[in-house]
């Protein structure tokens, strides 16, 4: 059923804020095909503006099928991961069916950056960035030492699991791509042996990391990819080049070294991880966003998908194909 936000807005201010409560002000920031996020105040008599974020799914979820988790589940991880100290959105509400919104949860609106090529380049950031890639070391360790919410009923996952699941939507495709073959093959051949499972955030990135210019790392965002696996997927992931923005000198987010992000994580509590299965995890991460990037591109040819957007990300897979050789020559 079709839902109406801002109609419905006003009412959860009331909800939110007391019975004299206001809507201050409202403005939809994304949204892709299944997910929405809207900026949005409350004002009441005697009380400090509230400034908010709504998450809405508006698009059917089915858990079974779907790699991401439901919006209940983030606002358990949230909340979970908040009580361990690591900087999440603080949770505001969790919206049921008498807010005629559908699935949907409210955060506390955090101040900071999210734009990756900012926080990389823009001088505002100058102070702070050399301290980064230690705090995101830092808030990692936070979040796997999280015992898993059961409520948040979350997937499993090992690195020959994943390589798995990428080439069956790699092969799927049709397409040959040498790069992409010799890695797969490669990566079977070396990959990492299995640890203990912890909590992962499953999309730990330069682009999901609220930065503010005075003190870092704010608050980590976009919980839907959350999983239980290997600690050293989320730090190779925050390595891979496309989440660089420009700078491949800077290997970890474009703002820092891998010493740094290492030595945060074992600060904080984190059991010691070599840099080569960070290295290994960096390489499958390369390797997923080429398929993904290629997916985008199988989506506009077959015209599945109209949205120019589509082969702009799809042709990314020549970046990843050269990160790949990479990493490939360098050694894992």
């Amino acid at each position: 059923m079709s839902v109406d936000v801002l109609t419905a807005l006003p009412a959860l201010a009331r909800r939110l804020g007391g019975a004299d409560a206001v809507l201050a002000g409202a403005e939809r920031l994304s949204g892709g095909a299944s997910m929405e996020t809207w900026s949005f105040s409350v004002e009441a008599p005697g009380a400090p503006r509230r400034d908010l974020i709504l998450r809405r799914r508006s698009a059917p979820f089915d858990p079974e099928t779907s790699r991401s988790t439901s919006l209940a589940a983030e606002a358990a991880l949230i909340a979970a991961v908040s009580a361990r100290g690591a900087p999440a959105p603080p949770l505001v509400h969790v919206c049921d069916e008498a807010d005629g919104l559908g699935e949907c949860h409210v955060t506390q609106k955090v101040a900071g950056e999210t734009l990756g090529r900012r926080i990389v380049s823009d001088p505002r950031f100058d102070a702070v960035r050399p301290k980064l890639a230690r705090q995101c070391g830092e808030v990692l360790a936070q979040i796997h030492a999280t015992p898993p919410p059961p409520e948040a009923n979350l997937k499993t996952s090992d690195f020959l699991a994943e390589l798995a699941r990428y080439e069956e939507t790699y092969r799927s495709t049709g397409a040959e791509r040498p790069v992409l073959e010799l890695s797969f093959k490669h990566l079977k051949k070396h990959a990492p042996p299995p640890v203990e499972p912890v909590l992962l955030h499953g999309d730990f990135r330069n682009g999901n990391l609220m930065i503010h210019p005075e003190t870092g790392v704010a608050a980590v965002l976009d919980w839907e990819l959350s999983h239980i696996g290997d600690p050293a997927e989320d730090l190779g992931w925050i390595c891979v080049n496309s989440w660089r923005f420009g700078r491949p000198d800077r290997p970890v987010g474009g703002f820092g070294d891998y010493a740094e992000l290492l030595a945060g994580y074992e600060a904080a509590g984190g059991a010691p991880i070599p840099l080569s299965r960070v290295r290994a995890w960096q390489a499958l991460g390369s390797l997923k966003w080429g398929v993904m990037c290629l997916m985008m591109y199988m989506s506009w040819a077959t015209g599945t998908e109209v949205s120019v957007e589509r082969p702009m990300i799809g042709r990314r897979v020549s970046e990843t194909e050269a990160d790949l050789v990479h990493i490939l020559e360098a050694g894992l």
